[in-house]
């Protein structure tokens, strides 16, 4: 069985105790199955439901465009295409009409 290469410092000098791995470069020690859990990222809409990568959403308030004269108006639509821990913004989506842009979680509910 091969073991992962270190999170912190990417060395491939893994070795298994037990449930744990430990790294002999930089002496982190990890548990994969929490490691994995570590990684999701959970952004809820503003009714308090999960959203996904490939999901559809649709604004809930009107929305200005940062920098532009344009505004996203309530009912717009989107597909989620990755989703970011941001403090600011935490969904990459695709909106119609407009292209790839970032935007809150809280202004949008799931289609």
């Amino acid at each position: 069985m091969s073991c992962p290469p270190c999170p912190h410092c990417q060395s491939e000098f893994v070795y298994q105790d037990q449930s744990l791995f430990i790294c002999p470069e930089c002496a982190h020690e990890w548990n994969p199955s929490e490691a994995e859990a570590e990684d999701t990222v959970t952004v809820k809409d503003a009714h308090g439901t999960l959203l996904a990568e490939g999901d559809k959403v649709t604004m809930i308030k009107d929305l200005k465009v940062k920098g532009s004269s344009l505004v996203l108006k309530v009912g717009t639509k989107a597909v989620i295409k990755r989703l970011v821990d941001s403090k600011d913004h935490q969904l990459d989506c695709k909106v119609d009409g407009v292209g790839d842009m970032m935007v809150t979680a809280h202004f949008v509910k799931k289609a």
